[in-house]
């Protein structure tokens, strides 16, 4: 089940591109004052017709079509109130002027429009195709895996988008139920690259490799062709260059435990008994990616308790590391106890609006949330709160 959410638009864009953008949104209304001081002053023989024509057209560059009628109507009341102070109805001039202004209008706010449309229906495709590449690189966790039901949650801090770096997965396999999560280092395509990579490696060796240990190698590795084929071939070897990846494998065997490999990424949280309690790895171990790092003796899974009634959280740090107005960052592990007695579906939206909440819905990294609950007996027919399938019907699709 997945409950694929995304941070409401908020305001996003890159300073000076801010800066830049509201600096010609005030252009038109600029020009307009301007022909009022010069009309109002000694300066008014400097004809300024032209200047007011102009703003329409100016106002549909950055404004959209009720930016442009803004202007429009700043212009055509700035027009009255100069011929009434100039005493200059009925002359020649301030009829062409009025015509003028009205033909550019016209066609400025026309032209608004079709840029407009024309854009939004390009976003609408581009989010189309965001949203079948989402269903291919993270793809809904199913509700019932043996021993356990498991949900998940996907949110974007960049406004519009559906993908970023974060990842994970949820598998039934004949080892047990296998889980992945994990966070590229960097922004952009090349971290959907890099996530894609590691996903498709994990699905393919988690039927085959019964050892998790070799499941993570099996990452490592298609990383490492990956990274040397772009090098190549000239291609875009920023992973290879500077990137790694934060990866946590889990394993639910049919034993009441769960097994963690744990590169680099936050810890699980695992609620028993209405405490939590942080899933800290016995020998920590670097990125994926970071293969040089490791020294000592093999790596092998770290083994915890997990029992039915017990609920398992995998996330990424943009969750943890969601700061308020105060820089102070979100506590996880007490949102946690206090949604304990949570449906999975309630526990994940409770979850998504309490970091809205916490950033002003100005989430600064991407947010990935896998929650798996242990049920009392390998088909899951016992579920912590009964909702069963209309849990898994009530969380689906994009919000």
């Amino acid at each position: 089940m997945r409950a694929p959410l995304r941070s409401p638009p908020g305001p996003r864009a890159e300073g000076h591109h801010q800066v830049l953008f509201v600096f010609a949104a005030c252009v038109p209304f600029a020009i307009a004052l301007l022909v009022l001081l010069v009309e109002f002053t000694p300066l008014h023989v400097l004809y300024t017709g032209p200047l007011l024509v102009a703003t329409p057209a100016l106002a549909a560059v950055t404004m959209g079509p009720t930016g442009t009628l803004a202007a429009a109507g700043t212009a055509v009341g700035v027009s009255v109130a100069t011929a009434t102070y100039n005493q200059a109805w009925g002359s020649q001039q301030v009829y062409t002027n009025f015509l003028a202004l009205f033909l550019v209008s016209v066609a400025s706010f026309l032209t608004s429009r079709t840029a407009r449309t024309r854009r939004e229906n390009e976003l609408n495709q581009i989010r189309r195709i965001a949203t079948a590449a989402q269903e291919v690189l993270l793809r809904p966790v199913p509700d019932r895996l043996g021993p356990v039901r498991a949900a998940s949650t996907y949110l974007a801090a960049e406004t519009g988008a559906q993908i970023g770096g974060d990842l994970y997965d949820v598998v039934q396999t004949r080892y047990g139920v296998r889980m992945i999560i994990g966070d590229v280092r960097g922004k952009g395509l090349p971290a959907v690259r890099a996530a894609a990579i590691v996903l498709r490696a994990f699905r393919e060796a988690v039927h085959y490799e019964e050892d998790l240990v070799e499941v993570i190698d099996r990452c490592v590795a298609a990383l490492r062709r990956d990274a040397v084929a772009a090098s190549a071939t000239g291609g875009d070897d920023a992973l290879l260059l500077e990137g790694f990846v934060t990866a946590l494998v889990a394993q639910i065997p049919d034993g009441p435990h769960v097994e963690v490999i744990n590169r680099g990424h936050p810890p699980p949280l695992l609620l028993h008994d209405g405490t939590v309690r942080s899933l800290m790895p016995t020998a920590p171990l670097p990125p994926l990616g970071l293969e040089e790092f490791i020294s000592g003796p093999p790596q092998r899974p770290d083994r915890y308790p997990f029992v039915p009634g017990d609920r398992l959280l995998l996330y990424t740090d943009g969750v943890i590391e969601a700061r308020d107005g105060k820089g102070t960052f979100f506590d996880l592990a007490e949102a946690m106890e206090a949604m304990r007695d949570d449906s999975r579906a309630s526990f994940l939206e409770g979850l998504h609006q309490a970091l809205l909440r916490h950033t002003r819905s100005r989430l600064a990294d991407d947010v990935a949330v896998v929650l798996v609950d242990r049920c009392e007996d390998e088909n899951g027919d016992e579920d912590r709160d009964g909702e069963g399938d209309r849990d898994h019907g009530a969380a689906t699709g994009p919000a």
